[in-house]
């Protein structure tokens, strides 16, 4: 019986060393990986919304309780200067060709505009009080603000129509409602479309008349507040908070294509036109990620841990960046703006 039991011992022993010297499976990268950490001590309330100059190499930011403007190495991510001279700075525009900044404040400056370089004033485009977020038709060169509502303690909200370079103001769409928010427009359609968060609708504008020309009901969930769009897919992508769901709609109709649960508290939806993936901050402390399969099938992908208040953010997708800001308050972790990697297309956890 001992003749048998060890070369049966022997073998076992073989076997199991085989399984030991394997080598492990390496797991598929995550959609978006950190890569870097810029802290901003003393720091305290709200950031709001990102943009970046590519050629300048720079990245700005809207502190918005702290009244500054913030810049930052937009491959490194260190933080360079500080500009002050802001009530409350909502969103950002920078105009490559003439080298200014046109900065949303809602404060008694409304719509501000600063030299690229020296970032010394040039001047304030005079809108309805309020301003805060935008959106930026770039063939037509023209920059939409929505003005009035929350606030400016108005119970009517309007989107002012206006050329950022010349700052000729066009017109104003107005909206019976205290809060407007954010917007995606179609670069090469004639029509943009507008979350009326308290009203719990999407409104169509047509661009060339400057006129409502449709209201899609949510229904799923209430305060849609956030809006990207896949333009080529005829899909718009709209992000609510009560609960914190993501829509897709069809935009030639407004019928819901999926539904998702979403990070709550969100602040920002971007939509990767080369990875087909539409990324959610949100105040928890995670990005949602999902898969654009085909513009009628969608995926959720696994979220991607941030730090309590990251729920603002801008995608920089000739970088293959996604950069995020912490908002203090929300957590013990401090303000700061996160770094991540874009994973490309079929490598990512999760993707078909």
């Amino acid at each position: 019986m001992k003749a048998m039991f060890r070369p049966l011992l022997s073998a076992g022993v073989a076997v199991a060393a085989l399984f030991l010297a394997a080598p492990a499976v390496a797991e598929p990268p995550a959609a978006l990986s950190l890569v870097g950490r810029a802290d901003l001590p003393g720091y305290s309330g709200d950031f709001d919304h990102f943009a970046y100059d590519l050629k300048g190499n720079r990245l700005f930011l809207a502190a918005e309780d702290h009244a500054t403007l913030e810049v930052f190495d937009l491959r490194s991510g260190e933080h360079l200067k500080t500009i002050e001279g802001f009530d409350a700075p909502h969103s950002i525009l920078y105009l490559p060709a003439s080298n200014r900044l046109l900065v949303t404040d809602s404060g008694k400056t409304l719509t501000k505009v600063l030299d690229g370089t020296s970032y010394k004033p040039l001047g304030t485009i005079r809108l309805t009080p309020g301003a805060d977020s935008t959106g930026y038709d770039v063939p037509r060169n023209r920059y939409y603000v929505v003005t009035g509502g929350k606030n400016a303690d108005m119970k009517q909200s309007f989107l002012a129509e206006i050329d950022p370079a010349s700052g000729k103001h066009y017109g104003d769409i107005p909206f019976d409602a205290e809060h407007v928010e954010a917007m995606a427009v179609e670069q090469r359609g004639g029509h943009l479309y507008i979350n009326v968060t308290d009203k719990n609708y999407v409104a169509v504008v047509d661009k060339k008349t400057r006129k409502v020309v449709g209201n899609w009901s949510i229904k799923e969930a209430e305060q849609n507040a956030l809006a990207a769009m896949d333009e080529e897919a005829h899909r718009l992508f709209v992000v609510t908070r009560k609960p914190g769901k993501l829509l897709v709609l069809d935009t030639g109709t407004g019928a819901t294509v999926a539904s998702f649960d979403a990070p709550g508290r969100a602040d920002q939806v971007a939509f990767d036109q080369a990875n087909h993936r539409i990324y959610v901050m949100g105040g928890q402390g995670y990005i949602g990620v999902y898969q654009e399969i085909d513009p009628d099938h969608y995926a959720k992908l696994p979220d991607v841990q941030t730090a309590a208040g990251a729920k603002t953010g801008i995608l920089v997708p000739e970088l293959s960046r996604l950069f995020v800001a912490v908002s203090p308050g929300d957590g013990k972790t401090g303000a700061a703006v996160l770094q991540f990697a874009v994973a490309p297309a079929g490598t990512a956890a999760g993707t078909q």
